[in-house]
């Protein structure tokens, strides 16, 4: 019995040794870490590096940079898959987004026209890439330009393919007839491409109504039909413009419109003579 008070008295004492020794150790170590505290220069809060707000700059930049990879991919992928459909492509968006555009029309009557290149993937097979791309940046600009000055509103650009709104439709045809002069009176600079644009009158602006989608399948379907170099029209923008205007229409023709179950009539605009 007193051997074993004896052990349980010596461990006691070396459990309480050694935790006097971690306990000095470690108070030595808090009083240099002190220390080296002190003797650290401090710095006022003015010194200290702000930082900088993310501004427009840096968004400006990662636009730039998205833009030019984007149209880096194009040049090594080929365009001819990406904008082969550019109507039935801006079509399908607009069925679905349904663009607010009652900020350019008071009645809610609105013109829309869908526009592309003929043949843009034979172009752009027979340019290559690079050469493709600075013909389609030359021939955006040009549809932008028109449709600034005559008071559209470009409702969105994929490719060569254009969505367009107009107020007025004197106005709209006027665009019309800009562009396809300006790409018929130098066809070298223009490379030989040859635009084809439709058009219809409609009520598009309605948000939620099914007008809207109606009206924006008979524009692009009218597009899909017209030929290089024209501009073709429903029966409704047709009506929409007084004699007054010096417009010239060919003689209306029945056609059948996919995803239109009547028959529509539809005009070509003729080139007013030079």
């Amino acid at each position: 019995m007193t051997v074993a008070l004896f052990v349980i008295a010596a461990l006691e004492l070396a459990a309480l040794i050694a935790l006097g020794v971690v306990t000095l150790v470690m108070r030595r170590k808090l009083t240099s870490a002190r220390r080296a505290l002190r003797a650290r220069p401090t710095r006022s809060a003015e010194s200290r590096p702000r930082r900088r707000p993310r501004g427009v700059a840096p968004l400006a930049v990662k636009t730039v940079v998205d833009t030019v990879q984007t149209a880096d991919s194009l040049i090594r992928k080929g365009l001819g898959g990406s904008i082969r459909h550019s109507i039935d492509d801006l079509a399908g968006w607009a069925r679905v987004e349904r663009p607010d555009l009652a900020r350019i029309t008071a009645d809610g009557s609105v013109v829309l026209l869908f526009s592309d290149i003929e043949d843009s993937t034979r172009h752009n097979q027979t340019l290559g890439d690079r050469d493709w791309i600075t013909v389609l940046e030359r021939h955006n600009k040009l549809v932008e330009r028109s449709v600034s000055a005559h008071g559209g509103y470009v409702v969105k650009n994929q490719g060569d393919g254009f969505m367009i709104a107009f107020a007025d439709p004197a106005k709209a045809l006027r665009c019309s007839l800009d562009v396809q002069r300006a790409l018929g009176g130098d066809t070298e600079r223009w490379n030989g491409i040859r635009v084809r644009i439709g058009a219809h009158a409609g009520t598009s602006v309605r948000r939620g109504h099914d007008l809207f989608g109606l009206d924006v399948v008979m524009a692009a379907r009218i597009a899909d039909l017209a030929r290089g170099g024209e501009i073709l029209v429903s029966a409704a923008l047709r009506d929409s413009v007084a004699d007054a205007d010096g417009f010239c229409f060919t003689t209306g023709r029945e056609v059948r419109l996919k995803g239109i179950t009547d028959a529509q009539t539809v005009h070509a605009l003729a080139m007013p003579a030079s």
